[in-house]
């Protein structure tokens, strides 16, 4: 039965188009636009959980992953 895991995306404007990242499986992907380039992460990561080593997955997850903001004083 297959299970639904919630992964990080972090997504950033690059040139003319987005780079999506997932910090958890160090996987990323590119796209025209931010649903494009989340979409098309979606599918690198289905596409590693798919292809990829139990124990290589197992690796990448291993690692813990912290997301946070921060204020700095500029100026």
């Amino acid at each position: 039965m297959k299970r639904r895991q919630q992964f990080t995306a972090i997504i950033e404007r690059e040139d003319d188009g987005y780079v999506a990242t997932c910090p958890e499986l160090d996987v990323a992907s590119q796209g025209g636009t931010v649903e494009e380039a989340r979409d098309n992460r979606v599918e690198a990561i289905e596409l590693l959980l798919e292809t990829a080593d139990p124990s290589e997955i197992e690796s990448r997850l291993d690692n813990e992953v912290f997301v946070t903001q921060v204020g700095v004083l500029v100026g």
